[in-house]
């Protein structure tokens, strides 16, 4: 049988199939993959999943164009492989566990034929970017506010990660209030910088929004979340460079140089 399915728990089963099938073409054989997912639904169960080596790229389209949704990568799973094209691993994949990218398709989600169940398929598997949010605070005397962090030896503006669904405006005034307890409007965006990946993270999206000029006395205001924020304080821009990281150093220098553009805000990689 070209396509197969296995019952893995109640009411879950994964789906596999055979090198002969996907030797037929990207769109016949997950015509076959999806006419099997199909019958599981029709037989009683609620979810059809597989497990797809992720260096097996047709495997991968199969299992997306048979409906079946990426989410996300299972690693070092032990013993054969379990889903996708079937067939064995060696003994060297047996004992460590190999990577599978995990499909899986519930007996409730949206037909595709719908247009936000197709909507919904491709947001599974197209790439998602991971965004920070930072406020350039000065005082009159153009010192930048910094926050020395507990997690990292070097200081960095206010802000943080962008949650998901969450505006990247509305969240910097969030990290700000959480970590400082400062309520501070967030003006226009002055710059978005992109790091690349490093140090075991993604890469990301930086982007630097203008906090206006306050008095230095806005620190007695501060009350730090001290699990993330040791100190607090207004800094030179030669301070700046000497207690921030280089690409951290250089985002804030273009961040301020796009104080006196008047039009859309810079662009930055790693503040350069």
């Amino acid at each position: 049988m070209p396509a197969h399915l296995t019952s893995v728990a109640p009411g879950v089963v994964r789906v596999s199939w055979t090198p002969d099938l996907q030797e037929q073409g990207v769109r016949a054989s997950a015509a076959e993959v999806r006419r099997v997912v199909e019958s599981a639904f029709k037989g009683g169960s609620t979810r059809v999943e597989t497990h797809v080596d992720p260096d097996d790229e047709q495997a991968q389209r199969v299992a997306t164009f048979a409906g079946l949704m990426r989410e996300g990568v299972a690693r070092g799973v032990a013993g054969a492989v379990s889903g996708g094209v079937a067939g064995g691993t060696d003994a060297g994949d047996r004992g460590r566990g190999t990577d599978r990218v995990v499909y899986a398709r519930l007996v409730d989600d949206t037909p595709l034929e719908d247009p936000a169940g197709f909507r919904t398929l491709l947001n599974s598997f197209l790439p998602r970017k991971r965004a920070i949010s930072q406020l350039l605070v000065r005082d009159p005397d153009g010192r930048v506010l910094l926050c020395r962090l507990t997690y990292k030896r070097d200081h960095d503006l206010p802000g943080g990660v962008v949650e998901v669904g969450e505006s990247p405006q509305v969240a910097v005034a969030r990290e700000v209030e959480e970590e400082l307890a400062l309520d501070l409007a967030p003006g226009r965006l002055l710059l978005t910088d992109w790091l690349p990946p490093w140090g075991g993270w993604d890469d990301a999206l930086c982007l630097v929004f203008d906090g206006g000029v306050h008095d230095p006395s806005l620190l007695d205001a501060v009350v730090r979340q001290e699990r993330e924020i040791r100190s607090v304080a207004f800094h030179t821009p030669a301070e700046v460079r000497e207690l921030c990281a280089d690409f951290t150093a250089r985002r804030i220098e273009a961040a301020l140089a796009a104080l006196d553009e008047p039009g859309g805000a810079a662009y930055t990689e790693s503040g350069r």
